[in-house]
């Protein structure tokens, strides 16, 4: 196959369900990178899964009453027959709570350990008196001290970005009773990330292909400073502290939840039976591609790679195109407040596509994004239905119902006809290009700038005027369009699989081009867990542009999108309150 291309995903915390947000941020750009690449010929694996033991987890199992695993593997089931509605490709979408995870995990704990990059200290910790226990850096809530955001979190602030530790915070509070925490001092140990600032900085050195919000933030990092950051936790929800002494701790969330990219990928290979396999995109020429949002910039564009760097002989990222914030309807998407538009919710309601369509027309890449509902109302109707669904539809019930249900026999080819061929052929190579570079908002215009072409050459040639007088002309123009629509089911086919595999059906085209997603469950060491896999596509398809043969049999063809009544838009504000 070509090249190796490793896709690896922000792991969720498995403390609620997903919304538009995190998709836009986080999860529907791997699955357009993956899907793109699989059809370049290239070998891809896309890995990722629910982070089964961050604080969010313990607040919200407190808060319910019930135990972090049980809530859990609640949301991790919800996790996966969302993804797997929605279309995304996971080659294994698994969880942190397996053995397979715990020991890598430790594994790399050690490994750090003894190549001299963890070390034992005694931190302050802010404890709170009315729970008996010291608190998580996500049990504690103030005012950030970088940008004065009241709501800062005891490990990051949402608003600048930064990571904090919680003895900064101005006037912290305990999240579940909201007193006033006290300091004390316990033992814990720590990554040595100032031992990799020099490494660091050269590593980023050729690193201009980057997106500019992630390159600047990461270097900014740098420039002001690491400091060594601690990686236990006084609980006992987690990965056991591998040394011993320590049973009262675990190792701290956002230390082991980024090992997941590589006990992921052990675990993908081990359940395909090829259990070296994961070698290839770790320890062989490979390109690694962290998708996340702008606030876990740190983790993985500092945190991870000085990780692999102590480790040895693990490939580093190749990049992270990391996403800044979607919005709602003018106002920042919030879990605690309930303001979101809940993935679950949302596919209860509507088709797949036409949110896949609008979160990459719409996308963060660069900027945060508001997320409207009459936006998306409008860009169903009047873009994907207007200019892509009604031209697809044109053309297959024509020529369905005049050409005797198959391709018709096209005379000789007009400068016209050549050049709407043309200038399809011509789009896949600068549409893959932005593909390649994570540039998706711009691959997606470019296609549906095409389609306007073609819509523009059909109105031009009036096939269904043309017949009456010449039918020749109209069988050259409808076995052009056919062509047309072949390849547009390809170029749309990352960002639209559903309707792709739609188009290609009524094609009269065998085999599955979009590929199954579908759950299963694996046993490990005595335990099961279900995870999401995914069943590559059996059709015959490539990133290129292709016709079909004169006489190809073509079925009944259906619409590729509904048209939503504008009435949707109240109902839907509605149910945000």
């Amino acid at each position: 196959m070509g090249k190796k291309i490793g896709v690896f995903v922000a792991w969720p915390y498995a403390s609620g369900d997903r919304h538009v947000g995190h998709v836009a941020g986080a999860y529907l750009p791997p699955d357009i990178f993956a899907r793109y690449h699989r059809l370049r010929g290239n070998d891809v694996i896309m890995v990722s899964g629910s982070d089964s033991h961050g604080t969010p987890i313990t607040i919200a199992a407190k808060q319910e009453g019930v135990s972090p695993e049980e809530l859990f593997l609640r949301y991790h089931s919800r996790f996966l027959d969302s993804f797997m509605e929605l279309g995304l490709s996971f080659d294994l979408f698994t969880h942190t709570d397996t053995e397979n995870h715990h020991r890598v995990a430790q594994d790399m704990f050690i490994k750090l350990q003894e190549n001299g990059y963890i070390f034992q200290d005694v931190m302050k910790q802010l404890y709170c008196e009315q729970e008996d226990r010291y608190l998580p850096d996500r049990y504690v809530e103030g005012t950030c001290p970088l940008c004065g955001y009241d709501n800062a979190r005891g490990d990051q602030c949402d608003n600048c970005g930064h990571p904090l530790d919680a003895t900064e915070l101005i006037e912290p509070r305990c999240k579940f009773d909201g007193t006033t925490p006290v300091v004390r001092e316990t033992e814990h140990f720590f990554l040595d990330l100032p031992a990799f600032a020099e490494r660091l900085t050269d590593w980023l050195e050729d690193k201009d292909y980057w997106r500019p919000n992630v390159l600047n933030f990461t270097k900014n990092m740098l420039r002001d400073g690491l400091r060594p950051r601690p990686i236990t936790r006084d609980m006992k929800w987690g990965i056991d502290v591998p040394v011993e002494g320590y049973e009262d701790k675990c190792i701290y969330v956002w230390f082991e939840a980024v090992i997941g990219y590589l006990s992921a990928s052990i675990e993908w290979a081990k359940n395909v039976g090829h259990p070296e396999r994961w070698r290839e995109w770790w320890q062989q020429p490979a390109r690694g591609y962290h998708f996340i949002g702008k606030d876990n910039i740190p983790f993985h564009a500092i945190i991870w790679p000085a990780m692999l760097m102590g480790y040895g002989d693990l490939n580093l990222p190749y990049d992270v195109p990391a996403n800044e914030y979607l919005n709602l309807e003018g106002q920042k998407l919030s879990v605690s407040r309930k303001l979101a538009v809940w993935l679950p919710e949302y596919l209860s309601r509507y088709d797949p596509d036409p949110l896949r369509y609008y979160l990459t027309v719409n996308a963060p890449e660069n900027r945060d994004t508001d997320f409207s509902w009459y936006d998306f109302w409008r860009k169903n109707n009047d873009e994907l239905l207007a200019a892509w669904g009604n031209l697809a539809h044109r053309v297959l019930t024509f020529t369905y119902r005049n050409f005797d249900q198959q391709v018709p026999e096209p005379g000789e080819l007009t400068d016209e006809d050549q050049a709407i061929l043309q200038k399809v052929e011509d789009a896949f190579e600068p549409v893959g290009d932005l593909i390649g570079a994570a540039h998706f908002k711009a691959a997606l215009a470019e296609v549906m700038a095409v389609a306007h072409e073609a819509n523009r050459y059909l109105d031009e040639k009036e096939p269904w005027k043309v017949i009456k007088e010449n039918h020749q002309a109209a069988a050259t123009t409808m076995y052009v369009m056919i062509g047309v629509l072949n390849s547009f089911k390809i170029l749309f086919y990352p960002f639209l699989p559903f309707t792709s595999q739609k188009l290609h059906e009524c094609l009269g085209c065998e085999g599955s081009l979009m590929g199954q997603s579908r759950i299963e469950t694996f046993e490990e060491d005595g335990k099961t867990h279900d995870a999401l896999v995914y069943d590559p596509p059996t059709a015959d398809a490539s990133w290129a542009p292709s016709s079909l043969p004169a006489g190809h049999a073509l079925n009944n063809p259906e619409p590729l999108f509904k048209k939503l009544d504008e009435s949707m838009v109240e109902e839907e504000l509605a149910r945000l309150g």
